[in-house]
């Protein structure tokens, strides 16, 4: 038996010296922050396309970043509320819910390929489909996005109101978990018409989507910090990516791989560029009782 515990030991000591020196496990001699998203697509792409834009926030700052998601849009408010995360990637709408609530401020917000710190909610049908108009969605079926999505859900009810479509005209619509969601589902014929953001309108277009309405441009999505956010952190974030020009070729590769939201550079942001969109939530609150749950 003593053998045998021996032999048991050298075991377990050899085990813990091939570890220690052959797995190794990531020990960051800087800060380590969670950079809060949305959940704009599902976790793996979102992991793809915003690792590399972290990576370079560690690269260029004195913090090492990392990617801390949430399932539904107001889960990250209120992560953000609670202090659990100091920084985070959100919509307009759920920025705006957050200052509501919390002692919070946009810091930066992205430009679009032209240039430009906006973009359009886009109302999509099948190319093959009859419907032309908003006022021809009276009887059809409905794919919004999550509840809290700006471009998903605010701004097409809004106009849909503005065109006398109620949600009670309509024969059927659900709340779905992503934009790419929306957009397959209508392509499938799940649903008759559906709202997502104008870049997966764009990606899905070439796939037999055909756009009926376009809203008015609105300030695009904001990097929101704490207002007790360190100071050092918040300039450190800022420099690095206001320096950022998607005109200089090696500032391209460094986006290649981004999110088609922010690898056209980002321009610095203020609570009143939001204000057109909390005009539209003074009319459309997406707190109140609707029917519909999120289906994944």
């Amino acid at each position: 038996m003593k053998r045998f515990g021996i032999k048991y030991i050298i075991k377990i000591l050899s085990f813990s010296i091939y570890f220690s020196i052959f797995i190794s496990f990531p020990v960051y001699s800087k800060p380590v922050i969670p950079f809060g998203f949305s959940p704009k697509y599902n976790p793996r792409i979102m992991y793809q396309l915003y690792q590399p834009f972290v990576d370079y926030l560690s690269e260029h700052t004195p913090y090492q970043f990392e990617i801390n998601l949430s399932r539904v849009y107001e889960e990250m408010i209120d992560r953000l509320g609670r202090g659990e995360v100091v920084i985070v990637s959100c919509g307009p709408a759920s920025y705006i819910k957050a200052r509501e609530k919390y002692a919070v401020r946009p810091i930066l917000r992205a430009l679009s390929r032209d240039g430009n710190p906006y973009y359009r909610g886009i109302i999509a049908v099948r190319e093959d489909s009859s419907i032309r108009h908003l006022q021809d969605l009276k009887g059809k079926r409905f794919a919004f996005g999550q509840a809290w999505s700006t471009a998903g859900h605010i701004l097409p009810e809004y106009y849909l109101l503005k065109a006398r479509v109620r949600l009670s005209d309509l024969k059927h619509y659900s709340f779905l978990r992503h934009h790419d969601s929306v957009a397959v589902a209508v392509l499938q014929g799940q649903f008759d018409a559906g709202a997502v953001k104008d870049i997966i309108a764009y990606k899905y277009q070439k796939e037999g989507l055909r756009f009926i309405f376009a809203t008015d441009p609105i300030s695009t999505v904001p990097i929101v910090v704490r207002n007790d956010a360190p100071g050092e952190l918040v300039e450190s974030v800022k420099s690095a990516l206001l320096k950022l020009n998607p005109q200089l070729p090696a500032h391209q590769k460094k986006m290649a791989h981004w999110d088609e939201e922010f690898k056209y550079g980002f321009t610095e942001a203020s609570d009143a560029d939001y204000d057109s969109i909390r005009k539209i939530l003074k009319e459309i609150s997406p707190d109140r009782n609707v029917t519909g749950r999120i289906q994944d």
